[in-house]
């Protein structure tokens, strides 16, 4: 979707650009951030035009402060990427894992980018488009999903990428549970997927959805 320039733009866009523009249309300007995950300091690049300009969103900030990191994997995606934060944050945790973040916006995936060479993961870590994902299966799918495009489209979203879950594989989600958190888990677990709660944590709840061996 290509949207007209603002009259005047705004430095941090509707919360929907960054879901589905692929060249917002704000001017690029790079921001730095440093965040805490899993006990680990993560000096990253954010940039206007990119989910979370600036700053560890809320909701990422739950799923990370809920959960471990995963282990004994060796292909994860990191689903709706945004600069990379959760998907490096996996590299970083996991030595053997790769990791591919993918997103639709092409700022997000030349942030992430620059963060995996940054931080020395270039070898193991990519953001791609969604159609340049590698084949294959994952072991793990995590994501802190664009709720707001819409139900629909958030459906059709999961419907895509869950599938490309290994056998007894599992993905981790972070879902405001004002933005229908809830009814998501009911929703996947109607159409196959098990879901449960791990987590909730200042509104928001951290789901696993798991595909039967």
């Amino acid at each position: 979707m290509t949207e007209h320039p603002p009259t005047a733009p705004d430095p941090d866009p509707d919360p929907g650009e960054h879901y589905f523009t692929a060249d917002p249309s704000v001017p690029f300007t790079r921001e730095p951030v440093e965040v805490e995950v899993w006990g680990r300091r993560l000096p990253l690049v954010t940039g206007t035009g990119v989910f979370a300009r600036g700053r560890l969103d809320v909701g990422t900030a739950a799923l990370f402060r809920t959960t471990d990191p995963p282990s004994g994997v060796r292909r994860v995606l990191d689903l709706g990427c945004g600069y990379g934060v959760i998907g490096l944050a996996v590299a970083l945790a996991v030595p053997d894992a790769q990791v591919v973040g993918v997103d639709v916006n092409a700022r997000a995936l030349l942030l992430a980018d620059e963060n995996a060479r940054a931080l020395g993961v270039a070898g193991r870590y990519r953001a791609v488009l969604p159609d340049a994902v590698p084949d294959g299966a994952f072991d793990e799918i995590w994501s802190n999903p664009p709720i707001r495009i819409g139900k629909a489209a958030l459906h059709d979203l999961l419907l895509r990428w869950l599938p490309r879950l290994a056998p007894g594989g599992r993905a981790v989600l972070v879902v405001g549970k004002n933005l229908g958190a809830d009814s998501l888990a009911r929703w996947l677990d109607e159409q196959g997927w098990p879901t449960t709660r791990l987590a909730s944590a200042k509104g928001f709840r951290v789901l696993e959805v798991r595909r039967a061996p």
